[in-house]
C-alpha cells in the first residue's frame, strides 16, 4: 500500500482513563472485529489484565477505514510499565492523548506527553467520559490547552463506552496525522523490533515497524545489534489475531515469526534487515531498561526450585525488564533474586507464577540496589542487604534517588509535602494546572518502595496521582539492620536503611515478627542489630507446662526440685532448639506502618 494511505498511532493516558475502551470502539467502527466477537478490553488478552482492569503489555492491531490503513498500538498506563509506552512511541508518528473528563490531567498523563514530545509526535487531545454526570469538560479543556498550547477546537470530546464522537477521532487521524516518512539514509530493508514474545509452538515472534524497504516471507533476516541470523518463517499483520501476508511493506506495523529459540537473539530495540542485502546504519534503538526493585523468590518446597527457574525463564522471554540470578538462603533454601521496575511489576510476576505455573512462593522484603565503594577503591553493586561486605571494608554506600511528580488538589499540598519530608525527600518545584498543584520532588528509592503509594492515597483521599523515574545514586549514611532470632542471624530478613531511621525500623520489625513467629517450649529473643550493637528487642514467652500438678502442694522441696529441673531442660532446649520461621515473617515487613 502507498505510505500516504498509512497512519501509525498509539493511545497514551493515565491508568484507567479509557485507552483500551477507546481501542475497542475503533475496532468496532472500522469493522476489524465483528460485533458478536466483541468484548470489553479486547486487546487485554492476559487473564490478569482483564481481572485487574489494567493494560500490562502493549498490543498492536491493524484497522481499515475509508481507504486508509490505521495501525494502532494500545499502551499501558501504570508507571511501572512506562518502558512499554516509550517503545510504542518510537514505532508511530501520532499519539492520541486521552484525558478523563472527571479526573483531568494526572501524573502519568504528563509523563506520557513529555515522552511523545521528545519523539516529536503529532498529538491529538481527546477528553473521554464526557457522558458521566461528574464530567467537567470546560475545566479539563483548559488544563489540556495549558499543557499542550493547542486551541480548544483541537480537543475532541468522546465517550469511549457509548462510541459518541469516536468517528471524529478516526477522521482527525486520516486528515491531520502525518503518514510514515521515507528515510533518506537507507534504501535497504530496516525494521524496528518494538516488542517480542516466546510462543511455545512457534518460537520467537517479533512485533516490528517497517521503516524502509520490504520484508518478504521466508527471507533470511539479520539482527544488526545482536549479529544473529534467522528465518522469517511467516510475516503478517494483527487484526488483532495474526493474519499472514506475503510481505510486510514500508510504513507498516506487523509481526515476524522466526526460527529463533530465545528472545535474547532478537532484543527489543534491535534493527531487523535482510541478510542478503543488509543495511549499513541501524535505526536508533532503545536504552536498556534497568530494574531497581529486587526481591528474593523462594519456593515453599525446595523440590519446586527447578519449576520456578523454568517459569521465570519463560516469563523473561517476553519481558525485557525482568532480570534474575540464583540465590541461596540458610532459612529458605534455593531461590532466585529477581529485578523489577516497581512493586506492581513484582506483584504481576508473582501472581503469574502462582496462577500459570501453580507455584507456592515465599517472597522476601523488596529492596533496591546499592553502589558500594570499598577501602581498596573497588566498586561493587549489591542487590540485597545480605550481600553487603563487612562495614570495616566499606568506604561509601550510594543509594538510588528518584525524581518524582505528584499531582494533587491545591488544598492538599501540605499533607503531601509532610509525607515527602517523612520519606527523607525534598520538594524541588511547585507549579499549578488550574485548581491542581504539580509537586516535583526528589527522594530515596528505598523509602518509596513499601507503602508510599498507599500513604499518599490515604493522605489525599485518593485524589493524588504519582509518577517517578530514577535520577542518580547518592552517598548517604546507610547501615544494615540484621534480625536475630534466638541469637541466630537471619540474612533473608536483613534490610538496608538510613542510620537516623534504624532504631524505629528495628523496633517495628521485632514487634511485627513477635506476632507471626510461633511460641516455643523455651523463651525466644527477637533482636534487631547494627553490627554488634543491639538496637531493639522483643521476647516471645515460652509455653509453660505445670510440672507440679501431680505432687502434694505442701511439699515445697519437691516442687522447687521439679521447677529447677524444668528450667534446666528449657535452657538445654534453648541451646539446641531451632525456631521454625513461617513465610508470613517475610511478608509482614512489606508494610512498615500498621
Amino acid at each position: 500500500m502507498n505510505t500516504d494511505k498509512i497512519r501509525n498511532f498509539c493511545i497514551i493516558a493515565h491508568i484507567d482513563h479509557g485507552k483500551s475502551t477507546l481501542a475497542d470502539r475503533m475496532m468496532e467502527l472500522t469493522g476489524t472485529v465483528e460485533k458478536r466477537e466483541m468484548k470489553a478490553q479486547l486487546l487485554d488478552s492476559m487473564e490478569l489484565e482483564r481481572e485487574k482492569g489494567i493494560t500490562i503489555k502493549l498490543t498492536p492491531v491493524q484497522m481499515h477505514y475509508k481507504g486508509y490503513e490505521l495501525n494502532l498500538i494500545d499502551t499501558p498506563g501504570h508507571v511501572d510499565f512506562s518502558y512499554e509506552v516509550s517503545r510504542s512511541l518510537q514505532a508511530v508518528e501520532t499519539a492520541i492523548l486521552v484525558v478523563d473528563a472527571t479526573q483531568g490531567i494526572q501524573a502519568q498523563t504528563l509523563a506520557n506527553v513529555y515522552l511523545a514530545l521528545e519523539q516529536d509526535l503529532y498529538i491529538i487531545p481527546v477528553i473521554n467520559k464526557i457522558d458521566l454526570p461528574a464530567a467537567d469538560v470546560e475545566k479539563v479543556s483548559d488544563q489540556i490547552v495549558n499543557l499542550l498550547g493547542c486551541d480548544r477546537s483541537d480537543i475532541i470530546g468522546v465517550s469511549a463506552k457509548t462510541g459518541l464522537n469516536v468517528e471524529q477521532v478516526l477522521d482527525r487521524i486520516i486528515k491531520k496525522a502525518p503518514c510514515p516518512s521515507k528515510s533518506e539514509i537507507s534504501d535497504a530493508t530496516r525494521a524496528l523490533i518494538f516488542d517480542s514474545y516466546f510462543d511455545d509452538y512457534r518460537g520467537v515472534v517479533l512485533y516490528v515497524r517497517i521503516f524502509d524497504g520490504v520484508l518478504p516471507k521466508s527471507s533470511e533476516i539479520k539482527m544488526m545489534a545482536a549479529g544473529t541470523k534467522g528465518l522469517a518463517l511467516e510475516v503478517g499483520i494483527l487484526k488483532p489475531e495474526m493474519s499472514p501476508k506475503p510481505e510486510l511493506e514500508e510504513g507498516e506495523i506487523g509481526y515476524i515469526v522466526t526460527n529463533l529459540k530465545t528472545t535474547r537473539e532478537a532484543k527489543v530495540g534491535d534493527t531487523v534487515t535482510l541478510a542478503k542485502s543488509p543495511a549499513t546504519t541501524p535505526l536508533p534503538g532503545y536504552k536498556n531498561v534497568q530494574p531497581f526493585v529486587y526481591a528474593g523468590f523462594f519456593p515453599v518446597s525446595n523440590e519446586d526450585y527447578k519449576t520456578l527457574k523454568e517459569a521465570i525463564e519463560k516469563l523473561a522471554l517476553s519481558d525485557s525488564a525482568l532480570q534474575f540470578e540464583p540465590e541461596n538462603s540458610p532459612v529458605l533454601g534455593f531461590g532466585l533474586r529477581i529485578g523489577f521496575l516497581g512493586l506492581l511489576h513484582m506483584d504481576i510476576i508473582r501472581e503469574r507464577l502462582e496462577r500459570e505455573f501453580g507455584l507456592d512462593l515465599v517472597v522476601t522484603n523488596p529492596s533496591t540496589n546499592y553502589e558500594v565503594t570499598l577501602n581498596s577503591g573497588e566498586e561493587i553493586e549489591i542487590k540485597s542487604a545480605a550481600d553487603l561486605p563487612d562495614m570495616n571494608e566499606v568506604l561509601e554506600i550510594r543509594e538510588p534517588w528518584v525524581k518524582g511528580e505528584i499531582i494533587v488538589p491545591k488544598d492538599m499540598i501540605g499533607n503531601v509535602l509532610n509525607l515527602i519530608v517523612e520519606k527523607r525527600g525534598h520538594q524541588t518545584n511547585l507549579s499549578y494546572i488550574e485548581d491542581r498543584a504539580v509537586i516535583d520532588f526528589e527522594a530515596p528509592m528505598a523509602n518509596l518502595l513499601t507503602d508510599f503509594y498507599d500513604q499518599l492515597k490515604s493522605s489525599t483521599s485518593g485524589y493524588a496521582s504519582f509518577n517517578y523515574e530514577l535520577k542518580d545514586y547518592r552517598a548517604e549514611d546507610l547501615v544494615r539492620v540484621d534480625v536475630l532470632v534466638a541469637g541466630q542471624k537471619m540474612d533473608a530478613l536483613s534490610i538496608m536503611c538510613h542510620r537516623s531511621e534504624a532504631d524505629a525500623i528495628g523496633r517495628d520489625i521485632t514487634k511485627k515478627l513477635k506476632q507471626v513467629i510461633p511460641r516455643q517450649n523455651y523463651e525466644v529473643a527477637l533482636q534487631a542489630a547494627i553490627g554488634a550493637r543491639i538496637i531493639a528487642r522483643e521476647t516471645i514467652g515460652a509455653y509453660r507446662k505445670d510440672v507440679t500438678v501431680k505432687i502434694h502442694t505442701g511439699d515445697r522441696d519437691r516442687k522447687a526440685k521439679l521447677l529447677d529441673k524444668q528450667k534446666r531442660g528449657k535452657a538445654r532446649m534453648k541451646r539446641f532448639g531451632k525456631v521454625d520461621i513461617p513465610s508470613e515473617a517475610f511478608t509482614v515487613m512489606l508494610k512498615r506502618d500498621d
